[in-house]
């Protein structure tokens, strides 16, 4: 009668011939085994892991053909059994302690343990088998396996895992739980092991075993052992369950195989809704959204039901895609078949929508959705579309009106809006949500590294190195996102500290971004030698591969004047994408090199990547050839080329592609016809625009016109003092004295700061810095020295010198300083004869110091190479590169 009444569904149990297991640890090195994986300990890990096995079955508490023991039923027996049944166990437990005396079924020990399990009731499990300990109670298959259950149920896995080493006969079914209880806890490779051993006693898998050991081989990144099994999957008779497909089709594709998972998938009879969600989900995972979305269409004629997951994971695809219009159509399927009624579904529609752009369709689903279901991944999806599309102050606004929702943001929340602070440069909003962290103790190392990130992109590095200070636990991330942020905002010293520092205190090693943050750093002191210390690094470590390191690697050595270097560096590169080809011919643009900038321009287009063409110029490849005009002086190639980008590419153009025409046109000498060309603009001109008109004037002694350029300039930028002294330089030479005078009057009158010359030299690793009028320098009286004789013999070869002529006036106003000829000076006392001098300056250089880096050049015999802020010079035999065009 008793069993009749259970519920409990009852399963036979098919018992191995296979003697008892002694010892397990004897059968992992077992010489004849059939697969063989790599051995693992096998001690268990003290995990509760949440379990959704695949199992819903309970491991059965009767046996219809053998009886664990040959009393009768007793009336605690019955009355156990249903307290078990209504799942009072307490009331079970108080039954099972009075009845000392009477010898209880194991069977009934069972349905206890089963309750146990149900409930998570460790404690109350534990005390069932110390009384079937202590009551001599014979643990056979049945108990042991109802005992293994309710342990893992339970969360101590460890206790269940010496349970089941010490049972005989398992069924497969005990097996199957223990491998699936292992892979639920992340560790796959103890369930791996756990299948090899099952192999090796000779319990037969089935379709569930290779489902959980697939997963498991796929997690482990063990390809070749996933082949194996497939092999294995084949010779039995499972070959061709629905379900072991659908598990090796779903390993290939975690794998990165999609061709073998798409063999499986075409010769498979019949295919449920999982096998299609695989094929779709997987292709989505390996970046081939398109195949998934095919995938679709294909399940959708051949009259198969899709689910939610179908639908979603389609989403997911459309947005990968950023295909809207077949967004669209997904949205309208689902309405019509009522998925637009389930939450996820259209939380993964509204993330579709703020992917594709389409911010007004995304905010009409949020709208639609009942209030009870926006979620916070709602509220974030919608915040991160906003900030795509470069509407921060919109994203900060729905994060603030989130919070009077009471909707609590999360880690991924709290990412998106600093970026969106990051993206529109919100430095005071980007400081309240950090306030906000503080103060709801929002703790993780992501929100570290976004807070960095936001403070870096904001300006306010000291803030941001507070934060990196602050954090305990600093990933890759976080050192590459302070270095990035010193590169960035101009504090390269900084950077090459920090990474210096990377390398000798922290246990994190440089990556492939680490190297892409302080190249640029490398590049902006010009320190040659530290880049090539970097770069020997690079090739240490197996990174030279990465097309980004390359790009910086070369813009590195044309930055530092290396130009050889650089060239040879591109000259080895087989693979060349657009951007390398655009840092070579701004490379050569910035060290006057027209000609070559030229020829490289046409090789890009005409080669292309790996010698095909498929490369075609962008904004930023006609801003570096243009660039490259101008410094050269190729009025009529710079604009064939103007017509080309706006005629051929149908390219708007941008500020700098104005700028640069209007300084080919000045440098000419076409000044009316740049002046013209400024009025025409249909956006209104920078000082920089009217700025390249003003040195026109200067370099062709137009002075009427400088004065009316000068007047546009003012207006624009009232504060800079290098604008009024350009001109004032334009009067000195006409001695136009009194209108210097009032020039220097307004600059006096107005408290304007100038700002101060330095100029650098790296010699032997040490950068040597120089600030005008310096005598701090333990060097300075022999520099001086040197710089008085060559001035002599400049004067006596009747070597013109610029600048102001009235010398009290230069005094006051000068902003130049003449640092780079102390840095040159320092650089002849201290290099050896031959090696070249390589000086680098934050403005651009004057005449007088362009004069005397000619003058030592050809007098001294030295190479000169001078990075100015707006190109290179390079001094050779008494003349410099830029021909003038400076």
């Amino acid at each position: 009668m008793l069993l009749v009444m259970t519920k409990t569904i009852t399963i036979s149990l098919w018992v191995s011939s296979v003697n008892q297991i002694q010892s397990r640890k004897h059968l992992l090195h077992h010489q004849n085994a059939k697969l063989q994986f790599k051995q693992t300990s096998r001690s268990s890990k003290l995990l509760s892991p949440s379990f959704n096995t695949l199992y819903r079955t309970r491991i059965p508490a009767t046996l219809p053909l053998t009886s664990t023991s040959n009393h009768q039923v007793t009336d605690y027996d019955a009355e156990i059994f249903r307290f078990c049944e209504i799942g009072n166990l307490q009331k079970v437990m108080d039954l099972v302690s009075k009845c000392e005396d009477t010898i209880l079924d194991s069977r009934t020990y069972c349905h206890i343990l089963q309750l146990c399990a149900d409930l998570k009731a460790l404690h109350h499990g534990k005390t069932v088998h110390n009384l079937i300990c202590s009551r001599g109670i014979e643990l056979d298959s049945v108990l042991g396996s109802k005992l293994v259950f309710m342990y893992v149920s339970c969360g101590d896995v460890r206790e269940g895992r010496r349970i089941f080493d010490n049972i005989t006969n398992h069924h497969v079914f005990l097996w199957n739980f223990m491998m699936n209880a292992y892979a639920k806890m992340g560790d796959y490779q103890e369930a791996v092991s756990l299948f090899k051993i099952m192999q090796e006693v000779g319990v037969a898998p089935d379709s569930y075993t290779y489902s959980c050991i697939l997963k498991s081989l796929a997690a482990l990144g063990n390809e070749n052992s996933g082949e194996i099994v497939h092999g294995y999957v084949l010779k039995s008779k499972v070959g061709l369950d629905i379900t072991v497909v659908n598990s090796m089709i779903a390993f290939y594709f975690k794998r990165g195989n999609t061709d073998n998972a798409h063999k499986l998938f075409d010769h498979l009879p019949e295919r449920d809704v999982i096998t299609w969600n695989t094929m779709i989900s997987g292709y989505v995972a390996n970046s081939l959204p398109q195949k998934g979305f095919s995938v679709f269409s294909e399940m959708l004629g051949s009259h198969v039901s899709v689910d939610l997951t179908t639908m979603v994971t389609v989403l997911v695809a459309c947005s990968s895609m950023g295909a809207l219009t077949l967004g669209q159509t997904v949205h309208a399927y689902g309405v019509k078949t009522t998925f637009n009624k389930k939450t996820k579904f259209n939380n993964t529609l509204l993330d579709m929508y703020s992917k594709c752009g389409d911010m007004d369709a995304a905010l009409q689903v949020f709208k639609n959705m009942k209030e009870s279901e926006k979620s916070v991944v709602s509220w974030t999806s919608l915040i991160a579309g906003y900030t795509r599309k470069g509407q921060s102050n919109k994203a900060i606004e729905l994060f603030l009106h989130m919070k009077t929702k009471g909707v609590k943001p999360d880690t991924f929340t709290i990412t998106t809006i600093l970026h969106a602070c990051a993206s529109s440069n919100s430095l005071q909003k980007g400081k309240e949500i950090h306030n906000y962290i503080k103060e709801n103790q929002i703790q993780s190392l992501e929100v570290s590294n976004a807070l960095m990130d936001m403070y870096a992109k904001c300006g306010s590095m000291d803030d941001s190195y507070q934060v990196f200070i602050e954090t305990p636990f600093k990933d890759i991330v976080s050192w590459n996102t302070m270095i990035g942020g010193y590169s960035k905002n101009c504090l390269p010293s900084e950077a090459l500290s920090l990474f210096i520092k990377i390398q000798s205190e922290s246990e994190i090693k440089p990556d492939n971004i680490t190297m892409t943050c302080i190249l640029p750093a490398c590049a902006s002191l010009a320190s040659l030698n530290k880049g090539r210390e970097i770069h020997a690094y690079i090739l240490r470590k197996g990174l030279s591969s990465d097309q980004f390191i390359i790009n910086a690697l070369i813009d590195m050595y044309m930055k530092c004047g290396a130009l050889l270097l650089a060239k040879l560096l591109f000259e080895m590169t087989k693979i060349k994408n657009l951007v390398t080809w655009t840092i070579m011919v701004s490379g050569y643009a910035m060290h006057g090199f027209g000609h070559e900038a030229l020829s490289t321009f046409k090789n890009m287009r005409e080669k292309g990547e790996n010698g095909k063409k498929v490369i075609e110029p962008n904004e930023a490849s006609f801003t570096s050839i243009l660039y490259a005009c101008s410094h050269s002086g190729l009025l009529n190639e710079g604009q064939e080329f103007y017509k080309i980008m706006v005629d051929e590419f149908k390219i708007e153009p941008k500020l700098e592609h104005y700028a640069c025409m209007v300084d080919i046109l000045s440098k000419k000498g076409k000044l009316s016809e740049a002046y013209k060309f400024i009025k025409k603009m249909p956006i209104k001109p920078t000082t920089t625009i009217w700025g390249a008109l003003l040195c026109g004037c200067r370099f062709h002694h137009d002075v009427n016109l400088a004065e009316k350029v000068a007047q546009e300039i003012f207006e624009l930028d009232p504060e800079n003092t290098e604008n009024y002294l350009l001109l004032a330089n334009i009067y000195s030479e006409y001695e136009k004295w009194k209108e210097v005078k009032v020039l220097r009057d307004g600059i006096i009158g107005r408290g304007l700061k100038k700002n101060v010359g330095c100029s650098w030299i790296e010699i032997k690793g040490k950068v040597n810095i120089f600030v005008g009028g310096d005598k701090e320098n333990p060097e300075a009286k022999k520099i001086e020295d040197l710089l008085d004789k060559f001035k002599m013999e400049m004067k006596k070869d009747k070597v013109k010198l610029y600048g102001l002529v009235d010398e009290d006036m230069e005094k006051e106003i000068r902003v130049c300083g003449h640092s780079e000829m102390l840095a040159m000076g320092f650089g002849v006392l201290k290099l050896g004869f031959g090696r070249t001098i390589r000086v680098s300056k934050n403005m651009r250089v004057c005449g007088e110091c362009h004069e005397m880096a000619k003058f030592i050049s050809k007098n001294v015999g030295r190479e000169i190479v001078l990075r100015d802020s707006n190109r290179f010079h390079h001094f050779k035999d008494g003349f410099c590169s830029c021909r003038g065009y400076w």
